[in-house]
């Protein structure tokens, strides 16, 4: 083979390559996603979304049947505004719970629902209002090491020394109390 073939598929593989990642970067970064055809739009109310971001997907029992669409903060009521639109296939009840989760671990923040038992069903427009805020983890190391931290001073209380305590406690059977020893 001459130089000339050898770089043409040099750089044909390299294309390749080159298109793979950008494949994969688009499907880790949730840019491309599934058409969902006609859609109806609901919004929710949180206290904190944690690292919830437009088109995450919303999904119902792991299936995605819509997506975020915006987050707003409302200053009135110190909340943030999720708006997310669902495709009209799927009618969920008036009192459908949204709950943010976490795909695995350290994974991207989607919204759950989970359906209830009203016969009115979810319109165009209508707010969720029985919602679940995101789980931060960071807040949740904190608090554990906080109560930790607690538990350890109550621990650590000075114990009575031997000196103090009544002389029928220093006697049981002829033998004074030790530390660890039992004071019956």
């Amino acid at each position: 083979m001459d130089r000339t073939t050898i770089d043409l598929w040099v750089g044909v593989f390299v294309a390749l390559g080159m298109a793979a990642l950008l494949g994969l970067a688009m499907k880790v970064g949730n840019l491309t996603s599934a058409n969902l055809g006609p859609t109806y739009s609901v919004s929710a109310a949180f206290e904190n979304v944690g690292s919830l971001k437009p088109n995450a997907p919303v999904k119902s029992a792991g299936v995605v049947v819509g997506r975020v669409d915006s987050i707003n903060f409302d200053g009135l009521k110190f909340e943030a505004i999720v708006k997310i639109n669902i495709d009209q296939r799927y009618k969920f009840p008036k009192d459908t719970f949204a709950n943010i989760y976490t795909a695995g671990l350290l994974g991207e923040q989607y919204i759950g629902l989970e359906a209830g038992g009203d016969e009115d069903t979810l319109k165009n427009g209508d707010r969720i209002a029985k919602t679940q805020d995101a789980i931060v983890l960071e807040k949740m190391i904190s608090q554990f090491l906080f109560s930790k931290a607690s538990e350890t001073k109550a621990d650590n209380a000075e114990p009575i020394p031997a000196s103090t305590a009544k002389a029928s406690d220093k006697k049981s059977a002829g033998k004074t109390l030790e530390l660890g020893d039992p004071g019956f």
